[in-house]
C-alpha cells in the first residue's frame, strides 16, 4: 500500500517540513516530499496528479493504478463535490493550493484507512496512525472508550482510534479542511434492489467482471499471486487468476498441524483444478513465539484478530517466492450473504411472520410453563427462540458478545469504567444498521458488516500484515463492479432460505469444484487456545503479557487471573480467544513504548 503522510495550515519553512516529515515517517527513504505554502506531506507513490495548483494522489495500490489524473479532472470540474455519483471514486489526498483547501477520501468500502489529528493551526494526516502521533503536537495519550471497544469487537472501530487525539475516516467518506474548519460527508451509500433480476446472466456477468477484476490488479505473472485458503472467495480469486495467467498462476496457503484446523487438503482441490503454482507453509506455535510482539507492533492500534499470524506467513511465503502483489478472496462473505450469523438472524425474522395470535399464544403458554417443566430442553429452547427474536435488530447481533455475558464491573476497575460509556458501541451499531435507506434486513446487515468486519478488521488484518512482510495486496471481490452488482441481486437470492450465497454458489458452479462450493466455510484460522494448553514457551509469553497488563489502570486483577485459570481448566479454544485478545493489548502498548 501507497504510504503517506503530512500536515495543511502549519506554515513551516521546507527544510523545516523535511525534518518534521523524516521524523514523522521514521527517516524512510522510499518518501520523497512535497512542499508548499502552508502545506507538505510525504509520500511513497509515483502516481500525483499536478495541475493549476492542484495536487492529488491516489494511494490504493494495485486496484485503479493511474487513477490520479481522473480524480484530478472530476475535482476541477465539479469542485469539491465531485465524488457524489462517481463511478470512479476512490481513496486520495488532494491539496488545491489555490485555495488552500485539503481534502481526504476513502474508497466506498474502505478497503485502506486515513488517520487524522488537528491542531492549533492545522491538520495532520498519515496513512498510519503511527505517522500522525508522530508529529510534536499530536498527543499519543490513550482513549480509554477505544480499549473497551477493543474488548467488545477485538479491535478498535472507526471513526475513533485508540489516541485521544487522533481519528480515521470510514468506507465512502470525505473530510474537507478549509479554513481552519473540518466538513466531514458520506458522498456515498450503496442503493439495494429488490426486484427480480436475470440471475443467469448476472451470474455470467459476476465470473467476468471477477476476471477482468483479476486482470487489472495483476501485474506480471511473476511478481503476483493469490492467497488460498480452499475457501469459496480465495478460490474464486485464484482460479481467475489462473485464467489470466494460465498454467502460470501462484498460489500460497497455510497449514496448521491441529485437529479441526488443517484446510489444505481443499487448497489442493483448487490447485489441481486451476492447475497453479502452490506453495505452502505449516504455521507452528515457534512461528507464533517469533513473530507475535513484533505482530502486536506493527498494527496502528491494538488489534486482536488471531487470524493475522497467518496472514503474515502466507504473506511472508509470497515475498520469499519472489512475489510482490497478492490478490486476496475478503468480502466475498459480506457483499454476497456467506456468514451463518446472516442465515439465523433471518431464522429469527420469520417468527415475526406468523399471525399475532399465534405469537402471542405461544409466548402466554411458554410463560406460564411451571420452572420443573420450563427448565427443560424443548421448552427453554423455545422460549430462548422467542426472546431472542424478539430483540430489536441490529441489538440482537451482539447477544453472545463477551461483554453481554459478563458484567464490566467485573471485568475493568471502577475509576477506568468511570470515563467509559459501555452503550457506546451498540449505540454506533444501530447508526451503522439504519444508514441505508430502503433495506432489506439482511441487506442492513452486510452494510454493518462491510463497516466493522471488512474496514475495520479484516483489512486492517490483510493490508497491515502483508506490508510488514513486504508485499502490495489487492481485493478482487471489492472492486466497484463487483460491489455495484451485489447491490442489484434480491436478498432472497443471496440467502435463499438458509441456504448462504446461493446466488454466488449457483454463478460459480461451473467454475469451482464442486467440494469447494459446498464445503464448510472455515478460513484461516489460528489453533492458539490448543496450542497454549501444551507449548510452554506460548504460554509464557502469553500469561506473562497478561500479568503485565496488571500494571495499567483498565482491568481488574482478579478478572486477568481468571481468564488464565478458565483457559488451563475448561473451554480451551473458547478462552484462548480472550488470552489471545488481551496478550495482543499488552503486547501493542509494549511495542509502542507505552
Amino acid at each position: 500500500m501507497t504510504k503517506f503522510a503530512g500536515w495543511m495550515g502549519s506554515g513551516l519553512q521546507k527544510d523545516e517540513s523535511i525534518a518534521l516529515l523524516g521524523q514523522m515517517t521514521a527517516a524512510d527513504s522510499t518518501f520523497s516530499v512535497r512542499h508548499g505554502q502552508n502545506y507538505a506531506f510525504s509520500t511513497t507513490a509515483t502516481d500525483i496528479a499536478d495541475r493549476n495548483g492542484t495536487l492529488l494522489l491516489a494511494p490504493q495500490s494495485g486496484s485503479r493504478l493511474g487513477c490520479s489524473q481522473g480524480l484530478l479532472d472530476a475535482y476541477l470540474s465539479r469542485g469539491v463535490d465531485f465524488l457524489v455519483g462517481l463511478p470512479e471514486a476512490d481513496t486520495f489526498l488532494l491539496i488545491d493550493t489555490n485555495q488552500q483547501l485539503l481534502m481526504l477520501a476513502t474508497d466506498p468500502i474502505g478497503l485502506s484507512n486515513i488517520y487524522y489529528a488537528e491542531i492549533a493551526d492545522g491538520l495532520i494526516f498519515g496513512s498510519s496512525a503511527d505517522f500522525v502521533v508522530r508529529h510534536p503536537q499530536v498527543s499519543n495519550g490513550i482513549a480509554p472508550q477505544a480499549v473497551f471497544d477493543y474488548i467488545y469487537l477485538n479491535h478498535c472501530p472507526s471513526p475513533t482510534t485508540i489516541y485521544r487525539q487522533v481519528k480515521k475516516l470510514e468506507g465512502g467518506q470525505c473530510l474537507v479542511y478549509h479554513n481552519g474548519r473540518i466538513s466531514l460527508k458520506r458522498y456515498w451509500l450503496p442503493v439495494f434492489h429488490e426486484q427480480s433480476c436475470d440471475l443467469q446472466q448476472a451470474g455470467l456477468e459476476l465470473q467476468q467482471q471477477l476476471i477482468e477484476a483479476v486482470r487489472g490488479m495483476a501485474d506480471t505473472e511473476d511478481n503476483t499471486g493469490a492467497f488460498l485458503s480452499g475457501g469459496l472467495d480465495s478460490s474464486s480469486v485464484a482460479g481467475a487468476l489462473a485464467k489470466v495467467f494460465p498454467g502460470k498462476a501462484k498460489t500460497f496457503s497455510m497449514g496448521f498441524d491441529a485437529d479441526g484446523y488443517d484446510e489444505i487438503e481443499y487448497a489442493n482441490i483448487a490447485v489441481q483444478r486451476f492447475n497453479t503454482r502452490q506453495h505452502q507453509y505449516y504455521v507452528t506455535p515457534e512461528d507464533t513465539v517469533n513473530a507475535v510482539p513484533a505482530i502486536a507492533a506493527y498494527y496502528d492500534e491494538p488489534f486482536g484478530n488471531a487470524s493475522a499470524l497467518a496472514a503474515y506467513y502466507c504473506a511472508k511465503l509470497a515475498k520469499d517466492h519472489g512475489v510482490d502483489r497478492l490478490l486476496a478472496g475478503d468480502g466475498g462473505d459480506e457483499i454476497f450473504a456467506g456468514n451463518e450469523r446472516y442465515a439465523k438472524q433471518m431464522l429469527f425474522e420469520n417468527y415475526h411472520r406468523l399471525p399475532k395470535f399465534l405469537s402471542a399464544g405461544l409466548e402466554a403458554t411458554l410463560n406460564a410453563l411451571p420452572d420443573v417443566i420450563a427448565k427443560q430442553k424443548l421448552p427453554f429452547k423455545a422460549k430462548r427462540y422467542i426472546d431472542q427474536a424478539n430483540a430489536a435488530m441490529p441489538d440482537r447481533l451482539q447477544d453472545y458478545n463477551f461483554l453481554h455475558r459478563h458484567a464490566a464491573a467485573d471485568i475493568f476497575q471502577a475509576d477506568f469504567l468511570a470515563e467509559i460509556d459501555t452503550s457506546a458501541p451498540l449505540r454506533q451499531f444501530r447508526e451503522d444498521y439504519w444508514r441505508p435507506e430502503s433495506a432489506s434486513t439482511l441487506n442492513r446487515m452486510l452494510y454493518l458488516d462491510w463497516k466493522n468486519t471488512l474496514h475495520d478488521n479484516d483489512l486492517v488484518k490483510v493490508n497491515r500484515m502483508c506490508e510488514m512482510a513486504g508485499v502490495e495486496v489487492c481485493y478482487p471481490l471489492l472492486d466497484r463492479r463487483i460491489l455495484d452488482l451485489s447491490c442489484r441481486i434480491p436478498s432472497n437470492d443471496k440467502l435463499r432460505g438458509q441456504k448462504l450465497r446461493w446466488f454466488y454458489k449457483q454463478a460459480m458452479m461451473d467454475f469451482l469444484p464442486e467440494r469447494i462450493i459446498n464445503k464448510p466455510k472455515h478460513g484461516f484460522g489460528l489453533p492458539f487456545g490448543v496450542w497454549l494448553k501444551d507449548h510452554q514457551p506460548l504460554k509464557q509469553l502469553a500469561y506473562g503479557a497478561i500479568n503485565d497488563l496488571k500494571r495499567r489502570e483498565f482491568f481488574k486483577p482478579d478478572f486477568l487471573d481468571h481468564a488464565i485459570e478458565m483457559h488451563q481448566s475448561v473451554h480451551a479454544a473458547y478462552y484462548g480467544d480472550l488470552v489471545w485478545m488481551l496478550m495482543m493489548l499488552e503486547l501493542w502498548f509494549a511495542g509502542k513504548g507505552l
